[in-house]
This record gives structure tokens, C-alpha cells and sequence, in this order.
């Protein structure tokens, strides 16, 4: 195979989602080591005849990705006109579903849509959501690489908290989206989101700077973007947080 062709290839598979094939000793030594947290009794795919080359295992696990991928208009279809809740009837003026790249090893979770959200349909759009897409550029990706979604998908009004039964009605479509989009890392932005999908009652403080296994993915919560506008002190510890975010999509 000629050199042109060679990267003709590697362009083919780098628009499929695949980041590419390395043939130095530390990339080798790498992919031939448990991933962090995996089983290393477990090795799904494997022939019989040994481990999986590095393009196949990257090749098998696109299109299950892909195949999850596929599901996520369908949530939305059973989401509809949502109105199992009372927020359809306290000013909502449509549902914030999510937006973002579907297989997306990267995903935020906020609490619930603000006024700019809740007029353009999208969530994070205001001037927090200005300053997350800041965060997101700073670890080396755009916005449409990542999905981002909140645990209430309807305005509430005034921006209260979402109370116990809007969160009962709507988190199971943020879980489906989840185990759709079957992130990497989630990154669970504020107290609700961390406090909602870890299922504890404490503070974003004692929360943040941790690691937590969640479902398939490791969940980091930190500060809301909409705090760091309040206290921009908080942003170091952010940073903090988002380079470990980085360092674990790169797999160190």
C-alpha cells in the first residue's frame, strides 16, 4: 500500500469515528492493557483463536455505537409533547431534549433549561452556556463533539429547582439517552445534576474532584458554568477537573 493510499485509508476511518492506528511500542503496549476499571477476565469479541487486533476491537465497538446512536430519535418520539408533568402548565414553552454528537464519549449534564434555552429549544445556550463551550474548546474539542443534555427537559418557572416528582417524570429519559449515547465520561455540572444522578444529598463541594463509576461511564461532577459567573474564583478547580476529563478520554 502506498503512502497516498495509506492516507486515504486513515481519512476513510477518521470519518467513520476512528481515531486512527499508531504502530510505536507505547500505543502498542497500551492498547494491549486493560482499559482503567475494565475486567480483565472479560473480553468480549474475542476469537478463539487469541485477542482481537487493535483495528477490529476499534471497528466492532464503532458500530455498536453506532447502532445505540440510532436510538435517540426515538426517545425523543416517546418524550413527544411532554405533560406528564406540571411543567407542560407553568409557562414551558417547549421541551430541551439534548443536542450534541450521538456517540459522543464526552457528555454534560446539567439541571434543567433557562429562559435563552427554553426559546431556542437547546440546552446551554445563554451565557453559561457560552462559557461551557469555553470549557469545552480548552480540552482540545468543539462543542459537536460532545453531547449535552439536562436532567428536567422543560423550563421551570423562574429557574426554581426542579421539585422530586418533574425529576421522577423526566430523569428516565436522560438514563435511555445515557445508555444510548454510552459516554465515557459524564461530566455532571452542579449540585442538582451530581446530587440527582448519583442519588446523595451532598454538597457539590464534598462531590466535586472525584471519580464515580455510573452505569458504563465515569461521572465527574463540578461546578455549573452559571456558578463560575457568580464566583470566578471557582474556575481553577474547574480546570482541575477538566484535565482529569481529558486525561481520561486519552486513556491515562
Amino acid at each position: 500500500m502506498s503512502r497516498d493510499d495509506l492516507r486515504a485509508h486513515l481519512e476513510f476511518f477518521g470519518e467513520l469515528g476512528v481515531e486512527g492506528v499508531r504502530l510505536d511500542r507505547e500505543w502498542r503496549a497500551r492498547a494491549a492493557s486493560p482499559a482503567r476499571g475494565a475486567d480483565p477476565s472479560s473480553s468480549p469479541g474475542e476469537p478463539a483463536g487469541g485477542a482481537p487486533t487493535a483495528a477490529a476491537a476499534v471497528g466492532c465497538q464503532w458500530l455498536a455505537r453506532q447502532a445505540s446512536a440510532d436510538t435517540l430519535p426515538v426517545i425523543r418520539e416517546d418524550l413527544g409533547d411532554c405533560t406528564r408533568c406540571k411543567l407542560h402548565a407553568l409557562g414551558r414553552r417547549q421541551i430541551v431534549f439534548g443536542v450534541g454528537n450521538p456517540l459522543a464519549e464526552l457528555m454534560f449534564v446539567g439541571e434543567a433549561p433557562g429562559a435563552d434555552e427554553d426559546i431556542q429549544g437547546e440546552p446551554f445556550v445563554g451565557r453559561a452556556g457560552q462559557l461551557l463551550t469555553k470549557i469545552i474548546e480548552a480540552i482540545g474539542l468543539r462543542r459537536d463533539d460532545v453531547y449535552i443534555a439536562n436532567v428536567i427537559k422543560c423550563r421551570p418557572p423562574n429557574n426554581r429547582n426542579p421539585e422530586p416528582d418533574e425529576v421522577e417524570q423526566c430523569e428516565p429519559f436522560l438514563f435511555r439517552q445515557i445508555d444510548t449515547i454510552r459516554p465515557k465520561v459524564i461530566v455532571a455540572l452542579g449540585k442538582f445534576a451530581a446530587q440527582s444522578l448519583l442519588r446523595t444529598a451532598d454538597p457539590i463541594t464534598r462531590l466535586r474532584g472525584r471519580e464515580y463509576k455510573y452505569r458504563d461511564a465515569i461521572l465527574m461532577p463540578t461546578y455549573h458554568p452559571a456558578y463560575l459567573l457568580r464566583t470566578p474564583s471557582a474556575k481553577r478547580e474547574v480546570w482541575e477537573d477538566m484535565k482529569r476529563v481529558r486525561a481520561i478520554l486519552r486513556g491515562e
